[in-house]
């Protein structure tokens, strides 16, 4: 990219149009083999986004749990 941060989004999109150069056949071998390589790249990056999305929710999920539960000190 040139410059601009990755984002998630825009790694699936080019993941997505890899996926389809390398099924087409239509790469040479070396063309093939830096599309893998930056295939498993933009994968890596993707999975690592969404294992940190994962985490938040998890976190953000025990937070509402916890602010839902009434304390010993309120009264029923």
């Amino acid at each position: 990219m040139s410059g601009d941060e990755l984002t998630f989004e825009s790694a699936q999109r080019e993941l997505e149009q890899i996926v389809e150069q390398l099924e087409s056949g239509k790469a040479g071998l070396d063309e093939a083999i830096a599309l893998w390589q930056r295939g498993e790249e933009l994968y890596a990056f993707c999975r690592r986004k969404l294992d940190a999305a994962e985490g938040q929710i998890e976190e953000l999920a025990k937070r509402a749990e916890a602010a839902a539960l009434p304390t010993a000190a309120e009264p029923d």
